[in-house]
């Protein structure tokens, strides 16, 4: 399942540059996540880079956007090849 940043974020900017699918961007209040860019760092890291960098630990699975492992893999190689214009 796809990642979610809380209300607890304080915008401290370290979560956005470490995301490999580039799917961490600004909102109005706090970070948000693309749920369809986010495959928790499958294909890149053994662990979501996000969540390993967050300060506050306020970066939780999204319930909402629920995926098997294998999912992921898939949106995970969608995803590369869509960036590398293929």
């Amino acid at each position: 399942m796809a990642l979610k940043i809380t209300e607890q974020c304080i915008n401290c900017d370290v979560c956005e540059p470490e995301c490999p699918n580039e799917a961490i961007y600004e909102g109005e209040l706090h970070y948000l996540i693309d749920a369809k860019k986010c495959t928790e760092c499958v294909g890149h890291f053994s662990e979501p880079q996000c969540v390993v960098v967050c300060p506050v630990d306020c970066i939780p699975k999204d319930s909402d956007h629920e995926e098997t492992q294998q999912q992921l893999e898939l949106k995970y190689l969608f995803l590369k090849k869509s960036l590398a214009g293929d």
